[in-house]
């Protein structure tokens, strides 16, 4: 699939060409292709096991590409990883480690100035201006373990803001989150956007790529579609990609069933 050209001033964040990635020997996700400008949503959409993960993983580059390219700012993914933020499916903080909401946000700051100085006013003021973006600034003395499950994938959101990044990147954020801390994470979304940072969601809600993201790429081992949700989200491509699954996008949500 060819990558369509940037358009006319508007900067890519990500660019896929070609894209194969490898475990060994064993390809996980082949010729993926696409581009996701600056200010721009992207959802990757397939079932489990379809190499979203992976992808992002490549974007990040923590698993290798063994044809075709990503860049990521213009250079590769390992140069470009300071300027990128990510929020993983599953975070390996402890629940019942003492630590604070504000500790946790100012981790994001560390990529910036280093583990060996000590965060000044200016990464403080980052941290709360990002927990304020959230929502969760009157929690910020509070331990993280105390949140809810939604709340703490806002603070797990708040980290990756706080480091100012030009792509974020986010594997299934809205697992298991309430809808109270979805519209919160929807509107900071929207915000970062709004000022130019791009986002690539992997995520298994249909209806939410819909209605919040400028363009799917549909993935199961190869790469189905990418483009608008209009082109993308259709019967037909959604039931290629997940294998014949009969797929209904209605007033109501979305419903995936196995014949």
């Amino acid at each position: 699939m060819p990558v369509e050209p940037a358009a006319a001033g508007v900067p890519d964040a990500l660019v896929l060409a070609e894209a194969t990635v490898a475990y060994g020997r064993t390809p996980a996700l082949e010729r993926v292709s696409g581009r996701v400008p600056a200010g721009r949503t992207v959802a990757l959409i397939g079932p489990n096991g379809a190499g979203k993960s992976t992808l992002i993983k490549a974007v990040l580059g923590l698993v290798p590409v063994v044809s075709g390219s990503v860049t990521v700012l213009g250079q590769t993914p390992s140069r470009a990883r300071r300027e990128v933020g990510y929020v993983p499916q599953a975070d390996t903080l402890d629940a019942d480690f003492p630590v604070s909401v504000a500790q946790v946000v100012l981790m994001g700051r560390y990529r910036r100035i280093g583990w060996v100085r000590r965060p000044g006013a200016d990464d403080r003021a980052a941290a709360q201006e990002a927990l304020a973006a959230v929502g969760l600034e009157h929690r910020a003395r509070d331990r993280f373990g105390t949140l809810s499950g939604g709340q703490r994938q806002r603070v797990l959101l708040a980290r990756a803001i706080s480091a100012q990044p030009r792509l974020l990147l986010l594997d299934e954020p809205f697992n298991g989150v309430d809808t109270v801390s979805q519209d919160a994470l929807l509107a900071a979304l929207a915000r970062l956007t709004a000022a130019g940072t791009a986002v690539v969601i992997s995520t298994h809600d249909l209806a939410l790529a819909h209605l919040a993201c400028d363009d799917v790429c549909l993935l199961n081992r190869h790469q189905f579609a990418f483009g608008p949700p209009a082109a993308t989200l259709t019967p037909e491509l959604l039931r290629a990609t997940y294998g014949g699954a009969a797929v209904e996008l209605g007033a109501h949500g979305v419903i995936v069933a196995r014949p």
